[in-house]
């Protein structure tokens, strides 16, 4: 089994056990090399309800790349909250919950999201 079919059978594992609704919306989380995504996705409706990237922040992101997605979080959490989403389900994808994916979740925490 290959490095690929391991982070397949991961991701699989991990959203079988995760659905998003419109009350309690999923957030997932995407991370490159260089940047890093996430989106709340309501999978009722199958819409990505709010989506952020270092890429299209308004003001530009800087510091190191958990700094960087610590306040990656923080920015998903106030825009969620403008648009009346304070609960969600964290989803981690196929990455462990350590690092940069942890950083995000605490940033998000911050913001007054509840997961």
């Amino acid at each position: 089994m290959n490095i690929l079919e391991k982070k397949l059978r991961r991701k699989k594992r991990v959203r079988e056990k995760i659905k998003g609704t419109n009350d309690r919306p999923r957030l997932s989380v995407f991370r490159s090399n260089s940047i890093m995504y996430a989106q709340i996705i309501d999978d009722g409706k199958k819409t990505t309800m709010l989506g952020v990237s270092e890429k299209n922040a308004e003001n530009k992101i800087t510091g190191t790349k958990t700094e960087r997605a610590k306040s990656l979080g923080l920015l998903l959490a106030k825009k969620a909250i403008a648009k009346k989403i304070k609960t969600v389900i964290f989803d981690r994808g196929n990455y462990k919950y350590h690092g940069r994916v942890k950083a995000l979740a605490e940033g998000a925490r911050e913001g007054g999201l509840i997961f």
